[in-house]
């Protein structure tokens, strides 16, 4: 079984009739939007509340929607309707036609592009004055600012550890775990295994992921933290530090060991390769599909070089600019899903860790953890957790980085020439 990552792909037209048909489905799409969001008004001293997200796998969303159910039995004067609506194209043409949800589930390094189109409302005035703040794990907030400004509030966090095979390690006489670099690379070379001496391992220490797309990124962002490093300076990119070059350095090393395995091309969160075996290490975090399985498995918290890091997969709630009375009927949920019940049902439900400091503390969460020890991990790695660049660009500066790693594991450019093209590339752009 694997996991399935869902996209909008968007098909090139035929240019002479790209124009006049793109039209035609912007048209549309407003009409139909427009016809939504006209739905939403006060009925009978009711607000009817959208929200849009795009919750996976569906067991997470039945979680969510129960949790929706709850607040609107508590509250009969604000009814929040919860509407699956994947892909970024979509909710940008609902903005442009001004015909926006009220409240929004998303990643959060779209922020710096919403601020820009006018499209969500500041959140530090309400939060200041709401005791839930200091509840709040207090590492998240860099996921929530952009130009001194708070603009979301987090739903739930995860973070990157490295699951392993324990029968495998035993096998090959590892007895402690790797706490540093150049440890995890000597025992990816032990854990390499060329049983019929074919140089082709049938097993190997590590699967890395290949492609430019984010989730090769995003694994890689642990180890650029871990070396010191940057990709943003004063709002602009930097990717030739040396905590960057360090960190490609360091994957380039392993693929020159032999061992390290390539996923296929922009499918590096697939668990086939750890569950046969034919890998003992993999990065991912507690959402994998490996805590369902009936292989042995366990996890240790990414090695450290200049210091410990790794990195957070917040998803964040977005209010949206509506109108004045929508919007504070809407923050009534906001405030709802940082709570501590809201949170501690969540997470328990779904596996991901609690953003509210005292449902992490609760008998039922803990209770939860102490049946999946695993989660401890990535629990106790949230203090050391960061987030990637909250800039407006961040889609051009995750392309060109990704482009660098993908060249840097082919062989094809060495770390410190793919890194160089990449800040070349947006020099001219940025």
């Amino acid at each position: 079984m694997k996991n399935t990552i869902f996209t909008s792909p968007i098909k090139f037209i035929n240019s002479a009739w790209q124009p006049s048909l793109l039209a035609i489905i912007l048209s549309f799409c407003l009409i139909f939007l427009s016809g939504c969001q006209g739905s939403a008004q006060k009925d009978n001293g009711v607000i009817h509340l959208t929200l849009w997200q795009a919750i996976n796998p569906p067991a997470n969303r039945d979680v969510f929607q129960k949790l929706v159910d709850k607040f609107n039995q508590a509250h009969p004067d604000i009814q929040v309707e919860s509407i699956y609506a994947e892909g970024l194209p979509k909710v940008l043409t609902a903005i442009v036609g001004n015909a926006p949800p009220d409240i929004l589930l998303f990643d959060p390094q779209i922020t710096g592009q919403f601020v820009e189109l006018g499209a969500i409302k500041p959140l530090e005035d309400w939060l200041e004055k709401l005791p839930l703040k200091s509840e709040i794990v207090p590492s998240l907030f860099e996921d929530m600012q952009l130009n001194g400004h708070i603009w979301s509030i987090p739903l739930y966090t995860s973070n990157i550890g490295i699951f392993y095979r324990p029968k495998l390690f035993k096998a090959a006489g590892i007895t402690e775990l790797p706490k540093t670099w150049e440890e995890l690379r000597q025992v990816a070379k032990k854990l390499t295994i060329d049983k019929n001496g074919d140089k082709r391992p049938e097993q190997y220490g590590m699967l890395l992921p290949l492609g430019k797309q984010e989730w090769t990124v995003f694994t890689w962002f642990p180890f650029l933290f871990s070396a010191g490093g940057e990709v943003v300076t004063n709002n602009r990119p930097n990717l030739t530090n040396p905590g960057a070059l360090a960190a490609l350095k360091f994957w380039e090393d392993l693929i020159k060991d032999g061992s390290a395995k390539l996923s296929l091309p922009e499918r590096g969160y697939e668990e086939d390769d750890f569950i046969a075996g034919r890998v003992a290490m993999q990065l991912t975090g507690p959402w994998t599909y490996i805590l369902k399985s009936n292989v042995d498995y366990d996890v240790f918290p990414i090695p450290a070089n200049v210091d410990r890091a790794t990195v957070t997969g917040t998803g964040i709630i977005y209010l949206m600019k509506t109108q004045p009375a929508r919007e504070q009927a809407a923050l009534k949920f906001l405030e709802y899903a940082l709570s501590e019940e809201f949170q501690k049902t969540w997470s328990v439900g779904t596996g991901f860790l609690p953003v509210n400091i005292k449902a992490a503390q609760s008998d039922a969460f803990q209770q939860f953890i102490s049946k999946k020890p695993v989660l401890k991990v990535f629990l106790e790695q949230i203090s050391v957790a960061r987030a990637r660049p909250i800039i407006a660009g961040y889609s051009r500066l995750s392309d060109s980085l990704g482009r660098a790693i993908e060249s840097t594991l082919l062989g094809k450019s060495s770390a410190e020439k793919a890194l160089k093209e990449a800040q070349d590339r947006l020099d001219l752009i940025w």
